[in-house]
């Protein structure tokens, strides 16, 4: 079975039942993501659709569901997909098919996904209106509009609408999904702890002489052993200038003695992504230049994980840390005068030039609005999953920076669950205070080898 498949039925029907609640009376429509062509007979690699996902668990591509509320507490569910069929397993791997999908996922009906626009107007009859988000796939969008248009003519000489009216269940499903479930909390901390893991390996392996990508293995493969499906995001392999590009993903340059790597990794497992960025020092060793940053942009964090209470503002965190940055870059000599008018002429913007956070999921920039419809930032509430991330970034040519600075780029990124007290961080067990750091890079085994190697020769 796909390591994707959530046959946790009970689970699935429960959400399916909050999202029809939410939506009303209707028949809804979502379709999985589409297979993605990469070169000749070849695919990228598939994931579920993430909403499609979220509510029925079902891995496989081709598949649609069908959904509708049934009177109080109750809905009806039908799930359109691949049949078996034995030569292309062969090929491609089993299948669950349409027997499987009814047993295994709990939906009231499933049928072949061939017969979906034949069956599909009897689903549509009794309903006035249709969720269904347009965009996604307009090849799919193009035969919806036929079928609209066949059962028009249709019923074209009778009272009620000739067509349904066609909804976005979008706005409803993002605000569902923007405040996390219990299962979802439990996949966050799974996925973080493997991300974790993969970042302390990551300390652990590099050292000068090595390249981006090397290091980018060790991180990846450390994921992968510990059962993450797929990286959440192309990872971010940076050292020493390249930190400074925000989403830099040659992840080819050879680490050089002095460097800081930067990485921002995340695992996706159970259908839930981490994002964490650690930046460290590649010889096991922050220079002074390069602790007087770190401690800046730790500072900044740090107050702005505490900011993340429930009934404050999403943009809180990136409130504190604007401020606190800004301080720093008046003690680090790069700006001068009053911090808030600093701020107020936002003058850290060269340095500091994109948000503290986002919200995080099933998808690494997860859905969920941050504003409501009168323009006013979206409030925390307890469940709700965003990233703090503050960053400090000197170019290597900048003549306005001290020279000591110059080439210098840190962010430090962490998970952050709100609740109903203090902030839990779901990723704090990635080394991130400085002495924390340093430990965690001079236990790389080729420099303590090296070490070893050095107090055995003569006269050392």
């Amino acid at each position: 079975m796909s390591r994707d498949a959530n046959p946790d039925q009970a689970l699935h029907a429960a959400r399916r039942q909050r999202a029809l609640d939410a939506l009303g009376d209707g028949l809804l429509i979502l379709p999985t993501a589409v297979e993605s062509p990469r070169n000749g007979d070849v695919l990228h690699d598939y994931r579920p659709g993430s909403d499609f996902h979220f509510l029925t668990g079902f891995p496989e591509p081709e598949a649609v569901l069908l959904a509708s509320r049934r009177g109080r507490g109750r809905h009806h569910s039908v799930l359109f997909v691949r049949p078996r069929d034995r030569e292309r397993e062969i090929w491609d791997g089993r299948r669950h098919g349409v027997a499987g999908a009814r047993r295994r996922f709990g939906v009231d009906e499933a049928f072949e996904i061939g017969s979906f626009w034949r069956e599909l107007p009897r689903f549509l009859a009794p309903h006035a209106r249709v969720f269904h988000r347009l965009g996604a796939d307009p090849a799919f969008d193009r035969r919806l509009f036929e079928v609209f248009a066949g059962e028009a003519r249709r019923h074209r000489r009778q009272a009620p609408p000739a067509h349904p009216v066609l909804q976005d269940p979008l706005p409803a499903l993002a605000a569902m999904r923007l405040v996390k479930d219990s299962a979802e909390q439990r996949a966050l901390h799974a996925a973080a702890a493997v991300t974790v893991a993969g970042h302390v390996a990551a300390m652990q392996a590099a050292r000068p002489g090595l390249h981006e990508y090397e290091v980018q293995a060790v991180l990846e493969a450390e994921f992968r052993r510990r059962g993450s499906v797929r990286n959440g995001y192309p990872s971010i392999v940076a050292s020493g200038p390249n930190a400074c590009v925000l989403h830099y993903h040659d992840n080819d340059r050879r680490l050089r003695p002095g460097d800081l790597l930067l990485i921002d990794a995340g695992a996706e497992l159970q259908g839930c992504t981490a994002d964490v960025t650690r930046t460290f020092p590649v010889a096991g060793r922050f220079t002074p230049a390069q602790a007087a940053v770190y401690r800046v942009v730790l500072r900044a964090q740090l107050a702005g994980i505490a900011a993340c209470r429930a009934g404050a503002p999403w943009d809180a965190a990136h409130r504190v840390c604007v401020r606190w940055l800004t301080r720093g870059l008046v003690e680090l000599g790069v700006l001068r005068g009053d911090v808030r008018a600093l701020v107020r002429g936002q003058r850290f913007k060269p340095f500091y030039m994109h948000g503290t956070s986002h919200w995080l999921g099933r998808d690494v920039h997860d859905v969920g609005a941050y504003q409501d419809d009168a323009g006013r930032a979206a409030v925390l509430r307890p469940g709700m999953v965003l990233t703090v991330e503050p960053g400090l970034y000197f170019a290597a040519g900048d003549r306005r920076v001290p020279a000591e600075l110059r080439g210098i780029g840190i962010r430090i990124e962490d998970d952050v669950l709100v609740t109903r007290g203090t902030p839990q961080v779901l990723t704090a067990a990635a080394p991130k205070e400085l002495e924390a750091v340093e430990r965690a890079c001079g236990r790389q085994p080729g420099r303590a080898a090296v070490r070893r190697k050095a107090r055995a020769q003569p006269g050392s």
